[in-house]
């Protein structure tokens, strides 16, 4: 107990006393709307009820260290608009008897302040364009769709016929554009234009151990969620942990345990996350096919930083799924992580990998812009590997210093620089290219444990092996990489870097070796 004397300014001590002892209350508890903690009683109920006490009252939530929350079936959403707390508490969220008709809502939905607007008065945006040509309301993420075009037409097991052409681009509320993720596309028509106005606000979420017992469903597409949905812009996430149990021969895949969407500028640090064992279904294409599973996904984001983030599982574990998945976003980050991959389905606009590890699916990408990897080690089959699903397609350059590469995590392999495929006859929604440029400035291949008929790493895979002669005729034709720079490269094996098992293909590449 505190005791003050109320002469000489004792009242204006003891109100500040008061004061700080409010604050310190202030926070929502899970207990305090009968949370039982124990690991036992489903407290989903309790919960949502003070996330939506703390969002009425404008205060945080703190969960209670050395509580152990159960979540059940329910479907019932803890919507968060404030700052959390789960400091060392501990979550089970079990998945076991979630049936598929539940499994499409979050635990947590990380929710935006603003509701979107539609924008008028747009009816055509063009790459690189300055100025959207009309106000908003504040700050925002927009959201720009033509629903007349289709792109990223899916070729392969899993092909489909595409998604109407879309992107995201930061805007201020003057309606200038923001340099770093400028549009990418030309929209010959503007059939929705959404702005997302930007949470100005910082909210932080730190601690917690979260443990999902996995579903034990049909390996069939029947993504469950059961995760928190982040999309509020301006948001950190630091010291979580993600485990994952009861995983047996068979279940549906997840949609990320961090589902990243429709938000600008998100920051996960100090995290750590558990890949997914992978399962095999029947695709699109009638065919089996390897079914992904993802305890991180991104999608029409911006600014989006994963620092200083590792996975549970053995990165080179092939038993296990990439640990991301992404679409449709721009700016991401990798630096000091250790992750079985990166991925970039729908497209990246600009990404950067630093002092990072990559396991055993290394980068995956197809996108726009400069991707830029330095001081980091990639085990993957290609250092790049442009994804052939979406026709390899990098419009941009690479960018690659102080790296080592470890081919096929070290298996016997003719390790690549860059692969993927494309060849030619299969029309993607858009022109397909490579690289225009790669540099590299500082990369030792450790080829050692390589085949016995091996003549040395090559920069680029084989992406059409019928394209030999001038009689080959592609009727979408790829655009080949320009220029190639060599610096400071070396291999174990002693063997040179060659330019390709297919060199005619890539006979008008300007290659510099400094």
């Amino acid at each position: 107990m505190m005791f003050v004397d109320l002469k000489w300014g004792g009242l204006a001590v003891l109100a500040l006393a008061c004061t700080l002892a409010r604050a310190a209350d202030d926070a929502v508890t899970y207990e305090a709307f009968g949370a039982a903690g124990d690991g036992k009683t489903d407290d989903q109920a309790a919960i949502v009820r003070a996330h939506a006490e703390a969002n009425r009252r404008n205060v945080p939530v703190r969960a209670g260290d050395g509580k152990t929350y159960y979540i059940g079936p329910g479907t019932a959403v803890a919507t968060v608009k404030t700052d959390v707390d789960f400091g060392t508490a501990k979550f089970i969220i079990d998945d076991t008897h979630v049936p598929v008709a539940q499994r499409g809502s979050p635990i947590f939905d990380i929710a935006p302040g603003a509701t979107p607007v539609a924008v008028k008065g747009v009816t055509k945006l063009t790459r690189g364009q300055a100025n959207l040509g009309v106000p908003l309301v504040a700050p925002s993420l927009v959201f720009v769709r033509n629903q007349n075009v289709r792109q990223y037409i899916r070729l392969g097991a899993n092909q489909n016929n595409g998604f109407p052409q879309q992107e995201v681009v930061l805007v201020a509320a003057d309606g200038t554009l923001d340099a770093r993720t400028p549009l990418v596309w030309d929209f010959d028509a503007v059939t929705a234009l959404t702005a997302l106005p930007l949470d100005a606000r910082p909210l932080v979420i730190r601690g917690g151990f979260f443990t999902t017992i996995a579903n034990q469903a049909e390996s069939k597409y029947t993504y469950y969620k059961r995760n928190f949905a982040i999309r509020r812009s301006n948001v950190r996430i630091e010291g979580l942990r993600h485990d994952i149990r009861g995983e047996g021969d068979h279940g549906a895949p997840y949609d990320g345990f961090l589902s990243i969407s429709r938000c600008a500028n998100v920051t996960v640090t100090g995290c750590v996350f558990t890949a997914h064992k992978t399962y095999r279904t029947i695709g699109s294409a009638g065919v089996p096919v390897q079914m992904g599973s993802y305890d991180l996904t991104v999608n029409s984001s911006v600014n989006v930083s994963f620092l200083d983030c590792r996975q549970t599982t053995d990165i080179l574990d092939r038993r296990y799924w990439g640990l991301l998945g992404s679409n449709y976003s721009k700016n991401l980050l990798y630096d000091g992580c250790t992750f079985s991959r990166f991925d970039a389905h729908m497209g990246v606009a600009h990404a950067t990998i630093r002092n990072s590890k990559l396991g055993y699916m290394g980068i995956n990408a197809i996108g726009f812009g400069t991707f830029t990897v330095e001081n980091s080690t990639v085990y993957g089959w290609n250092f790049f590997n442009l994804r052939s699903d979406y026709g390899s397609t990098w419009e941009g350059d690479f960018i690659v210093r102080n790296c080592t590469f470890v081919p096929h995590g070290g298996r016997a392999a003719t390790g690549t620089l860059v692969g993927g495929t494309n060849d030619g006859h299969h029309d993607f929604g858009y022109v397909c290219h490579m690289p225009r440029r790669i540099v590299i400035d500082g990369l030792r291949i450790d080829d050692a444990n390589h085949p016995a008929a091996y003549d040395g790493p090559a920069i680029f895979g084989n992406f059409s092996p019928k394209n030999t002669s001038p009689a080959y005729v592609e009727k979408f034709p790829y655009k080949i990489t320009e220029e190639v720079v060599l610096r400071n490269v070396t291999t174990a094996s002693g063997k040179p870097v060659r330019l390709s098992t297919n060199p005619y293909m890539f006979r008008n590449v300007k290659v510099v070796r400094d």
